[in-house]
C-alpha cells in the first residue's frame, strides 16, 4: 500500500470516529431525552440518527417526515466510499425510533419507489401497523413519481394516500424472473457439471429448462404471495377482494385512475399531504422534522471527498460488486426491470 493510501486510510478513520462521537451527542440533545432515552443512546453497531427540522414548531407535538426512495431491498448501508439509494436498515431504525418517541404525533411517508423485495416490503408494512396500533398516531402517504408494487404495499396501511396525477402506481402482484442461458452455453461449448442432493436443487437456476412440475411449485408460491398482497390492500383500503382484484392483475395506473379505483384518497403534492395531516389532527403548530444518518455530517462528506481521491476506482467498485453479489432469482413486489 503506497503512502497516499495510508494517509487516506488514517484520515478516514479519524473522521469516522469524530463523526460518530459528534453525531451521538447531537442525537442526545436533539431528541426528546426523557421519552426516548433508550433509543437515543447508541450501542456498538447501531445506526445513529440525527434530526433535521423542516418546519419549526411545538416540540411536544411533532410530525415525522419519512422517505422511501428507490428499490426496497436490503443491500446494506454503504460506507464512506459508496452510497446506497435506499438503506433498509436505516429506514427500519427510523420506524423503531418513532415507536418509542412519544413526541411524534403523526407520520408523513413520502414514497418514490417501484417496489422491491417481498420480505423487505412486508417488514415495513408490519412495522407501520405496529406504530398505528401501539402509538395510535395517523400515517399519511405522499406518492411521488412512482409508488408501484411494493411501493404501494407499504402505502396501503396508511390513513390517507395522496398521489400526483402523474404518479405511476398499482402494479399489484408478484414477479420472479430468471435467465435461462442453457442454449447459449451449449452453442459456446460450455457444459454444466452439477452434483445435487435432489432433482429440484438447481431449479430455476438458469442452467437448464424448468420442468412443468417445478413451474407448478413456483406458481403456487407466487400465488400465495399474491393473495397476501391482495389481503394487505383489502385491509388497508377497506375494499372487497373483488374490487381489489379488478385492478390487481399487475397493471399500472396513473394517479387519477388510482383515485377512481379506490387505491388513493386525493390528488395532491407532498405539501398538500403535510397540510392535510396538520388540519385533520390539529397539528398546525407541530414541528415537522426528518431523520438524517450520522454519515451525512460535514465530517463524513469530507471523508467521501477523501474516498473519491484515494479510494477504489469506479471500475474496482463495479468489479467487486459483480464478484460478491449473488443473483439467484427471488420473488419481488416490483414494477420494471430487476
Amino acid at each position: 500500500m503506497n503512502t497516499k493510501r495510508w494517509v487516506a486510510l488514517i484520515a478516514a478513520v479519524v473522521l469516522i470516529v469524530f463523526s460518530i462521537g459528534l453525531n451521538a451527542m447531537m442525537a442526545i440533545f436533539k431528541t426528546n431525552f426523557f421519552n426516548s432515552f433508550d433509543a437515543v443512546l447508541p450501542m456498538p453497531g447501531d445506526i445513529v440518527m440525527n434530526e433535521s427540522v423542516v418546519e419549526p414548531g411545538d416540540l411536544e407535538k411533532r410530525i415525522a417526515l419519512l422517505t422511501v426512495n428507490g428499490t426496497i431491498q436490503d443491500v446494506g448501508s454503504g460506507d464512506v466510499w459508496t452510497k446506497v439509494e435506499y438503506d433498509h436498515q436505516m429506514f427500519m431504525n427510523q420506524l423503531d425510533i418513532i415507536l418509542a418517541d412519544e413526541s411524534v404525533q403523526a407520520v408523513v411517508l413520502a414514497v418514490n419507489s417501484p417496489g422491491g423485495g417481498v420480505i423487505e416490503s412486508a417488514a415495513i408494512h408490519e412495522k407501520l401497523l405496529e406504530i398505528k396500533e401501539q402509538r395510535q398516531i395517523p400515517i399519511y402517504v405522499s406518492m411521488g413519481t412512482m409508488a408501484a408494487s411494493g411501493g404501494y404495499y407499504i402505502a396501503a396501511p396508511s390513513d390517507k394516500i395522496f398521489a400526483l396525477k402523474e404518479t405511476i402506481t398499482g402494479s399489484i402482484g408478484v414477479i420472479m424472473q430468471g435467465i435461462n442461458y442453457s442454449e447459449l452455453a451449449e452453442k459456446l461449448g460450455v457444459k454444466f457439471e452439477t452434483i445435487k442432493s435432489g432433482p429440484h436443487k438447481d431449479m430455476f437456476g438458469g442452467s437448464r429448462e424448468t420442468s412443468p412440475e417445478e413451474r407448478a411449485m413456483l406458481q403456487e408460491m407466487i400465488d400465495e404471495m399474491y393473495e397476501e398482497f391482495v389481503d394487505v390492500v383489502e385491509a388497508g383500503r377497506g375494499m372487497s377482494e373483488a374490487d381489489v382484484k379488478k385492478v390487481a392483475d399487475g397493471r399500472i395506473l396513473g394517479g387519477t385512475q388510482a383515485l377512481k379505483a379506490g387505491l388513493v384518497d386525493e390528488i395532491g403534492t407532498l405539501n398538500d399531504t403535510i397540510a392535510a395531516i396538520r388540519a385533520d389532527y390539529d397539528l398546525q403548530d407541530a414541528e415537522l422534522f426528518e431523520y438524517t444518518k450520522e454519515d451525512e455530517s460535514l465530517a463524513a462528506i469530507f471523508g467521501m471527498k477523501v474516498g473519491s481521491m484515494f479510494g477504489p476506482s469506479v471500475e474496482e467498485r463495479f468489479l467487486t460488486r459483480i464478484l460478491t453479489t449473488h443473483n439467484a432469482p427471488r420473488a419481488m413486489y416490483l414494477y420494471g426491470d430487476f
